[in-house]
Protein backbone atom coordinates (compact mmCIF):
# COMPACT_ATOMS: atom_id res chain seq x y z
CA UNK A 1 0.00 0.00 0.00
CA UNK A 2 1.79 3.52 -1.18
CA UNK A 3 -1.72 4.96 -1.45
CA UNK A 4 -4.94 5.71 0.18
CA UNK A 5 -8.05 7.54 -0.03
CA UNK A 6 -11.80 7.14 1.15
CA UNK A 7 -14.83 5.57 -0.42
CA UNK A 8 -18.09 7.44 0.94
CA UNK A 9 -21.43 5.70 0.68
CA UNK A 10 -23.62 9.08 0.61
CA UNK A 11 -26.29 8.38 3.16
CA UNK A 12 -28.47 10.61 3.52
CA UNK A 13 -32.54 10.79 4.29
CA UNK A 14 -34.80 11.01 7.58
CA UNK A 15 -33.66 8.37 9.92
CA UNK A 16 -32.82 9.47 13.38
CA UNK A 17 -29.04 7.85 12.86
CA UNK A 18 -28.37 9.95 9.80
CA UNK A 19 -29.41 13.21 11.65
CA UNK A 20 -32.33 14.08 9.00
CA UNK A 21 -29.56 14.74 6.64
CA UNK A 22 -30.86 16.01 3.14
CA UNK A 23 -29.50 15.11 -0.25
CA UNK A 24 -28.34 18.75 -0.86
CA UNK A 25 -26.17 18.48 2.53
CA UNK A 26 -24.88 15.06 1.82
CA UNK A 27 -23.47 16.23 -1.44
CA UNK A 28 -22.16 19.71 -0.54
CA UNK A 29 -20.49 17.31 2.53
CA UNK A 30 -18.95 15.30 0.33
CA UNK A 31 -17.39 17.94 -2.01
CA UNK A 32 -16.19 19.76 1.27
CA UNK A 33 -14.75 16.42 2.45
CA UNK A 34 -13.02 15.98 -0.42
CA UNK A 35 -11.31 19.34 -0.81
CA UNK A 36 -10.01 18.92 2.92
CA UNK A 37 -8.61 15.45 1.67
CA UNK A 38 -6.78 16.61 -0.48
CA UNK A 39 -5.16 19.50 1.23
CA UNK A 40 -4.60 16.46 3.83
CA UNK A 41 -2.37 14.95 0.98
CA UNK A 42 -5.14 11.84 0.76
CA UNK A 43 -4.64 10.05 -2.90
CA UNK A 44 -8.20 9.49 -3.42
CA UNK A 45 -12.13 10.31 -3.46
CA UNK A 46 -14.40 7.43 -4.71
CA UNK A 47 -17.99 7.43 -4.46
CA UNK A 48 -20.70 4.47 -4.39
CA UNK A 49 -23.45 4.79 -6.85
CA UNK A 50 -26.96 3.03 -5.75
CA UNK A 51 -30.30 3.75 -7.38
CA UNK A 52 -34.01 4.64 -6.03
CA UNK A 53 -31.89 4.74 -2.71
CA UNK A 54 -31.63 7.57 -0.10
CA UNK A 55 -27.61 7.82 -1.10
CA UNK A 56 -25.24 8.61 -3.74
CA UNK A 57 -26.61 7.95 -7.45
CA UNK A 58 -25.77 9.68 -10.30
CA UNK A 59 -22.16 10.24 -9.80
CA UNK A 60 -20.99 12.77 -13.04
CA UNK A 61 -22.18 15.85 -11.27
CA UNK A 62 -20.10 15.33 -7.97
CA UNK A 63 -17.24 13.85 -9.77
CA UNK A 64 -16.89 16.85 -12.22
CA UNK A 65 -17.55 19.54 -9.36
CA UNK A 66 -14.88 18.20 -6.68
CA UNK A 67 -12.05 17.73 -9.64
CA UNK A 68 -12.99 21.50 -10.30
CA UNK A 69 -12.15 22.60 -6.44
CA UNK A 70 -9.38 20.36 -5.81
CA UNK A 71 -5.94 19.93 -7.43
CA UNK A 72 -3.85 16.51 -6.71
CA UNK A 73 -6.84 14.09 -5.29
CA UNK A 74 -8.05 11.23 -7.60
CA UNK A 75 -11.79 11.40 -7.84
CA UNK A 76 -13.86 8.31 -8.47
CA UNK A 77 -16.22 5.76 -8.30
CA UNK A 78 -16.62 2.55 -6.21
CA UNK A 79 -18.61 1.35 -8.52
CA UNK A 80 -21.06 2.29 -11.35
CA UNK A 81 -23.94 0.12 -12.16
CA UNK A 82 -23.73 -0.88 -15.62
CA UNK A 83 -27.34 -2.41 -15.67
CA UNK A 84 -28.90 1.37 -15.64
CA UNK A 85 -26.12 3.05 -17.65
CA UNK A 86 -26.65 3.93 -21.38
CA UNK A 87 -22.76 3.09 -22.25
CA UNK A 88 -22.59 5.64 -24.84
CA UNK A 89 -23.64 8.27 -22.62
CA UNK A 90 -21.23 7.33 -20.28
CA UNK A 91 -18.45 7.28 -22.44
CA UNK A 92 -19.07 10.61 -23.05
CA UNK A 93 -19.18 11.40 -19.73
CA UNK A 94 -16.44 9.87 -18.46
CA UNK A 95 -14.01 11.56 -21.22
CA UNK A 96 -15.60 14.98 -20.19
CA UNK A 97 -14.86 14.14 -16.27
CA UNK A 98 -11.32 12.91 -17.23
CA UNK A 99 -10.57 16.38 -19.43
CA UNK A 100 -11.87 17.93 -16.20
CA UNK A 101 -10.07 16.45 -13.87
CA UNK A 102 -6.22 16.56 -15.94
CA UNK A 103 -6.51 12.82 -15.90
CA UNK A 104 -7.24 12.21 -11.56
CA UNK A 105 -10.57 9.68 -12.82
CA UNK A 106 -10.35 6.29 -11.36
CA UNK A 107 -13.81 5.09 -12.66
CA UNK A 108 -15.25 1.98 -11.02
CA UNK A 109 -17.77 0.06 -12.61
CA UNK A 110 -19.53 -3.33 -12.51
CA UNK A 111 -22.35 -5.28 -12.50
CA UNK A 112 -23.31 -4.21 -9.73
CA UNK A 113 -25.03 -5.46 -6.41
CA UNK A 114 -28.63 -5.87 -5.33
CA UNK A 115 -30.87 -2.71 -4.82
CA UNK A 116 -33.87 -1.66 -3.69
CA UNK A 117 -35.65 -1.80 -6.45
CA UNK A 118 -36.78 -4.97 -8.41
CA UNK A 119 -35.37 -5.43 -11.60
CA UNK A 120 -34.80 -1.49 -11.27
CA UNK A 121 -32.62 -1.33 -14.60
CA UNK A 122 -35.95 -1.87 -16.52
CA UNK A 123 -37.41 0.96 -15.15
CA UNK A 124 -34.87 2.73 -16.47
CA UNK A 125 -35.67 1.89 -19.98
CA UNK A 126 -33.10 -1.13 -20.10
CA UNK A 127 -35.40 -4.50 -20.84
CA UNK A 128 -34.48 -7.49 -22.32
CA UNK A 129 -32.02 -9.02 -19.48
CA UNK A 130 -32.79 -13.07 -18.75
CA UNK A 131 -30.51 -13.33 -16.32
CA UNK A 132 -32.38 -12.37 -12.70
CA UNK A 133 -29.66 -10.23 -11.73
CA UNK A 134 -28.97 -8.53 -15.02
CA UNK A 135 -25.61 -9.65 -15.75
CA UNK A 136 -26.19 -10.51 -19.18
CA UNK A 137 -27.02 -6.95 -20.14
CA UNK A 138 -24.08 -5.38 -18.10
CA UNK A 139 -21.86 -7.21 -19.62
CA UNK A 140 -23.02 -6.13 -23.50
CA UNK A 141 -23.21 -2.45 -22.23
CA UNK A 142 -19.29 -2.99 -20.70
CA UNK A 143 -17.97 -4.46 -23.80
CA UNK A 144 -19.63 -1.16 -26.36
CA UNK A 145 -19.02 1.05 -23.40
CA UNK A 146 -15.06 0.17 -23.50
CA UNK A 147 -14.82 0.09 -27.74
CA UNK A 148 -16.11 4.15 -27.00
CA UNK A 149 -13.96 4.75 -24.32
CA UNK A 150 -11.00 3.29 -26.61
CA UNK A 151 -12.11 5.62 -29.49
CA UNK A 152 -13.38 3.25 -31.84
CA UNK A 153 -15.63 4.36 -34.04
CA UNK A 154 -18.83 3.04 -33.63
CA UNK A 155 -21.36 5.34 -35.51
CA UNK A 156 -21.80 5.70 -39.36
CA UNK A 157 -21.77 9.60 -40.42
CA UNK A 158 -24.16 11.12 -42.13
CA UNK A 159 -23.18 10.82 -46.05
CA UNK A 160 -24.87 13.91 -46.79
CA UNK A 161 -21.85 15.36 -44.41
CA UNK A 162 -18.92 13.99 -44.06
CA UNK A 163 -19.39 11.14 -47.82
CA UNK A 164 -19.88 7.43 -47.96
CA UNK A 165 -18.56 5.11 -45.56
CA UNK A 166 -17.21 7.40 -42.73
CA UNK A 167 -17.50 6.49 -39.15
CA UNK A 168 -17.80 8.62 -35.69
CA UNK A 169 -16.31 8.07 -32.19
CA UNK A 170 -17.88 9.11 -29.44
CA UNK A 171 -16.96 12.47 -28.87
CA UNK A 172 -15.48 14.16 -26.40
CA UNK A 173 -12.03 11.45 -26.29
CA UNK A 174 -9.33 11.63 -23.47
CA UNK A 175 -6.35 9.49 -24.54
CA UNK A 176 -5.33 7.64 -22.02
CA UNK A 177 -8.37 7.16 -19.90
CA UNK A 178 -9.02 3.34 -20.49
CA UNK A 179 -5.90 3.04 -18.14
CA UNK A 180 -8.05 4.52 -15.32
CA UNK A 181 -11.37 2.86 -15.75
CA UNK A 182 -11.71 -0.17 -12.97
CA UNK A 183 -13.69 -3.22 -12.61
CA UNK A 184 -15.09 -4.15 -9.59
CA UNK A 185 -14.58 -7.71 -8.82
CA UNK A 186 -16.16 -9.84 -6.37
CA UNK A 187 -14.62 -13.10 -6.83
CA UNK A 188 -11.53 -14.33 -7.71
CA UNK A 189 -12.37 -15.77 -11.08
CA UNK A 190 -13.94 -12.37 -12.02
CA UNK A 191 -10.29 -10.37 -11.20
CA UNK A 192 -8.70 -12.95 -13.91
CA UNK A 193 -11.01 -11.97 -16.53
CA UNK A 194 -10.61 -8.17 -15.74
CA UNK A 195 -6.78 -9.26 -15.40
CA UNK A 196 -7.12 -10.48 -19.15
CA UNK A 197 -9.30 -7.19 -20.22
CA UNK A 198 -6.00 -4.92 -18.64
CA UNK A 199 -7.70 -2.82 -16.87
CA UNK A 200 -7.62 -2.45 -13.01
CA UNK A 201 -8.74 -3.95 -10.20
CA UNK A 202 -11.23 -2.48 -7.36
CA UNK A 203 -11.71 -5.78 -5.44
CA UNK A 204 -15.01 -5.54 -3.77
CA UNK A 205 -16.27 -4.84 -0.51
CA UNK A 206 -17.42 -8.19 -0.57
CA UNK A 207 -15.77 -11.51 -2.14
CA UNK A 208 -19.04 -14.09 -3.21
CA UNK A 209 -16.89 -16.25 -1.65
CA UNK A 210 -16.73 -18.32 1.22
CA UNK A 211 -13.58 -21.12 1.99
CA UNK A 212 -12.71 -20.53 5.22
CA UNK A 213 -9.81 -18.38 4.85
CA UNK A 214 -9.56 -14.96 5.99
CA UNK A 215 -11.28 -12.08 4.25
CA UNK A 216 -8.07 -10.42 3.19
CA UNK A 217 -6.51 -14.13 2.16
CA UNK A 218 -9.06 -14.44 -0.24
CA UNK A 219 -8.61 -10.89 -1.68
CA UNK A 220 -4.90 -11.35 -1.93
CA UNK A 221 -5.30 -14.64 -3.97
CA UNK A 222 -7.46 -12.69 -6.29
CA UNK A 223 -4.98 -9.98 -6.61
CA UNK A 224 -2.36 -12.22 -7.43
CA UNK A 225 -4.52 -14.20 -10.41
CA UNK A 226 -5.35 -10.71 -11.69
CA UNK A 227 -1.87 -9.83 -11.96
CA UNK A 228 -1.04 -12.53 -13.74
CA UNK A 229 -4.04 -12.84 -16.22
CA UNK A 230 -2.77 -9.37 -16.86
CA UNK A 231 0.72 -10.54 -17.47
CA UNK A 232 -0.12 -13.79 -19.51
CA UNK A 233 -2.67 -11.46 -21.82
CA UNK A 234 0.27 -9.58 -22.99
CA UNK A 235 -0.71 -6.16 -20.77
CA UNK A 236 2.96 -4.36 -20.26
CA UNK A 237 1.70 -1.29 -18.39
CA UNK A 238 1.55 -1.10 -14.24
CA UNK A 239 -1.63 -1.55 -13.44
CA UNK A 240 -3.64 -0.42 -10.18
CA UNK A 241 -5.17 -2.26 -8.00
CA UNK A 242 -7.43 -0.81 -4.72
CA UNK A 243 -8.95 -2.84 -1.68
CA UNK A 244 -11.56 -1.43 1.20
CA UNK A 245 -11.31 -1.50 5.06
CA UNK A 246 -13.15 0.38 7.49
CA UNK A 247 -10.01 1.72 9.59
CA UNK A 248 -10.87 3.55 12.94
CA UNK A 249 -7.99 5.25 14.47
CA UNK A 250 -8.29 6.13 18.50
CA UNK A 251 -6.16 8.73 18.55
CA UNK A 252 -8.27 11.09 21.72
CA UNK A 253 -11.06 9.95 24.30
CA UNK A 254 -13.70 10.85 21.86
CA UNK A 255 -12.50 8.63 19.29
CA UNK A 256 -12.75 5.12 21.86
CA UNK A 257 -16.18 6.58 22.57
CA UNK A 258 -17.55 6.72 19.13
CA UNK A 259 -15.60 4.23 17.30
CA UNK A 260 -14.68 1.73 19.88
CA UNK A 261 -17.80 -0.41 20.20
CA UNK A 262 -18.32 -0.21 16.53
CA UNK A 263 -20.23 -3.67 15.67
CA UNK A 264 -17.36 -6.12 13.41
CA UNK A 265 -14.77 -5.00 15.03
CA UNK A 266 -12.40 -8.23 15.56
CA UNK A 267 -13.05 -10.62 12.96
CA UNK A 268 -14.60 -11.17 8.97
CA UNK A 269 -18.42 -11.86 8.37
CA UNK A 270 -19.81 -14.44 6.72
CA UNK A 271 -23.52 -14.05 4.89
CA UNK A 272 -25.89 -14.58 2.03
CA UNK A 273 -25.34 -12.29 -0.80
CA UNK A 274 -27.07 -13.01 -4.58
CA UNK A 275 -28.15 -16.31 -3.68
CA UNK A 276 -24.15 -17.09 -2.93
CA UNK A 277 -22.47 -17.38 0.30
CA UNK A 278 -20.20 -14.63 0.72
CA UNK A 279 -17.21 -12.78 2.77
CA UNK A 280 -17.18 -9.49 4.35
CA UNK A 281 -14.37 -7.73 5.78
CA UNK A 282 -13.86 -6.63 9.33
CA UNK A 283 -13.56 -3.56 11.03
CA UNK A 284 -10.39 -2.22 12.36
CA UNK A 285 -10.52 0.17 15.52
CA UNK A 286 -7.44 0.83 17.77
CA UNK A 287 -4.59 2.83 19.02
CA UNK A 288 -2.38 3.82 15.79
CA UNK A 289 0.38 1.05 16.57
CA UNK A 290 -2.27 -1.64 16.63
CA UNK A 291 -3.75 -0.87 13.32
CA UNK A 292 -0.39 -0.80 11.73
CA UNK A 293 0.36 -4.15 13.47
CA UNK A 294 -3.35 -5.19 12.19
CA UNK A 295 -3.09 -3.78 8.74
CA UNK A 296 0.25 -4.87 7.87
CA UNK A 297 -0.95 -8.62 8.72
CA UNK A 298 -3.88 -8.17 6.07
CA UNK A 299 -2.34 -9.46 2.84
CA UNK A 300 -4.27 -7.69 0.69
CA UNK A 301 -3.90 -4.48 2.02
CA UNK A 302 0.25 -4.73 1.80
CA UNK A 303 -0.61 -6.21 -1.94
CA UNK A 304 -2.69 -3.28 -3.24
CA UNK A 305 -1.29 -0.15 -4.46
CA UNK A 306 -4.42 1.67 -3.00
CA UNK A 307 -6.32 1.09 0.37
CA UNK A 308 -10.21 3.11 0.42
CA UNK A 309 -11.28 3.87 3.81
CA UNK A 310 -14.96 3.70 3.69
CA UNK A 311 -16.26 6.48 6.10
CA UNK A 312 -19.47 7.58 7.62
CA UNK A 313 -20.34 10.33 5.58
CA UNK A 314 -23.75 11.27 7.12
CA UNK A 315 -21.91 12.20 10.44
CA UNK A 316 -20.65 15.22 8.60
CA UNK A 317 -17.51 16.61 7.59
CA UNK A 318 -15.57 17.76 10.44
CA UNK A 319 -15.89 14.23 11.87
CA UNK A 320 -14.52 12.42 8.84
CA UNK A 321 -12.09 14.25 8.17
CA UNK A 322 -10.46 13.90 11.89
CA UNK A 323 -10.87 10.02 10.77
CA UNK A 324 -8.75 10.64 7.41
CA UNK A 325 -6.13 12.84 9.25
CA UNK A 326 -5.13 10.59 12.05
CA UNK A 327 -5.08 7.68 9.12
CA UNK A 328 -2.32 9.99 7.50
CA UNK A 329 -0.78 11.17 10.54
CA UNK A 330 -0.02 8.10 12.62
CA UNK A 331 -0.69 5.00 10.44
CA UNK A 332 -0.50 5.07 6.89
CA UNK A 333 2.95 6.36 7.08
CA UNK A 334 4.22 2.78 8.40
CA UNK A 335 2.28 0.83 5.65
CA UNK A 336 4.45 2.81 2.82
CA UNK A 337 2.29 5.78 2.12
CA UNK A 338 3.04 8.78 -0.42
CA UNK A 339 0.93 11.70 0.07
CA UNK A 340 -0.59 13.11 -3.06
CA UNK A 341 2.04 15.63 -3.66
CA UNK A 342 4.56 13.14 -4.57
CA UNK A 343 2.98 12.90 -7.55
CA UNK A 344 0.26 10.22 -9.30
CA UNK A 345 -0.22 6.68 -7.73
CA UNK A 346 1.73 4.21 -9.54
CA UNK A 347 0.46 0.49 -9.87
CA UNK A 348 2.78 -2.52 -9.37
CA UNK A 349 4.22 -4.84 -12.43
CA UNK A 350 2.51 -7.70 -13.05
CA UNK A 351 4.01 -10.71 -13.36
CA UNK A 352 2.90 -14.43 -14.75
Amino acid sequence: MRAFGFLSFGHYGHAAAHGGLSARQMLHDALDITVGADELGVNGAYFRVHHFATQSASPMPLLAAAAARTQRIEVGTGVIDMRYENPLQLAEEAAALDLIADGRVALGVSRGSPEPADRGWETFGYTGSTDPRGADIARDKFELFLRAVRGERLAPADPKQYGPGTRLRVEPHSEGLIERIWWGAGSRDSAETVGRQGLNLMSSTLLTEATGATFGELQAEQIDRYREAFAEAGHTRRPRVSVSRSVFPVVTEQDALMFGLRSGNGADQIGIIDGMRSTFGRTYVGEPDLLVEQLKEDAAVMSADTLMLTIPSQLGVDLNLHILEGFAQHVAPALGWKRNTEGPVVGDPATA
